[in-house]
């Protein structure tokens, strides 16, 4: 599984110009699944994405988290994050998973994160042509990827 992380003070996600999920302050995440994701990188990767210590402090000092901050989540399903471009230009989704595969565990992570948020997860639509709109706040962007944890 892969993730990008951004830190946001503001995100939606349209679909035909109507917005089926927005945050205020909080983490923007694009969540792509590999067909040999399980349980246990769907536990790591919602683990890491809420423990992350990428919002500031008092004192100015990147120390506290989404759930420190009681920020919000807002995920979107982004197979591309698996994009392969080593063979031209056109890139090539052969290790993103399938919709039947992809779309039940994007899904259990949506819950988990809200679970562990302690409140509901806005969404986009799975496999939908989505608009995201967001202000990058810092910028901090960062890639998580449940096979290369770093």
């Amino acid at each position: 599984m892969r993730v990008l992380i951004q830190r946001v003070s503001q995100a939606k996600v349209s679909v035909a110009e109507n917005i089926s999920g927005q945050i205020a302050h909080g983490l923007l995440v694009l969540i792509a699944i590999e067909n040999n994701d399980t349980e246990t990188d769907l536990n790591w990767a919602a683990n890491k994405i809420c423990n992350l210590r990428i919002f500031e402090d008092d004192e100015q000092r990147m120390n506290r988290s989404v759930l420190d901050t009681q920020g919000d989540i807002l995920a979107v399903s982004q197979f591309t994050l698996f994009g392969s471009y080593s063979k031209g230009n056109r890139p090539s989704w052969g290790r993103a998973a399938k919709g039947e595969v992809s779309e039940p565990l994007f899904n259990t992570m949506v819950l988990k994160l809200s679970e562990l948020l302690g409140k509901p997860v806005p969404t986009g639509v799975f496999g939908a042509d989505m608009q995201v709109a967001l202000i990058n706040d810092g910028p901090i962007t960062l890639m998580i990827d449940s096979k290369n944890p770093e």
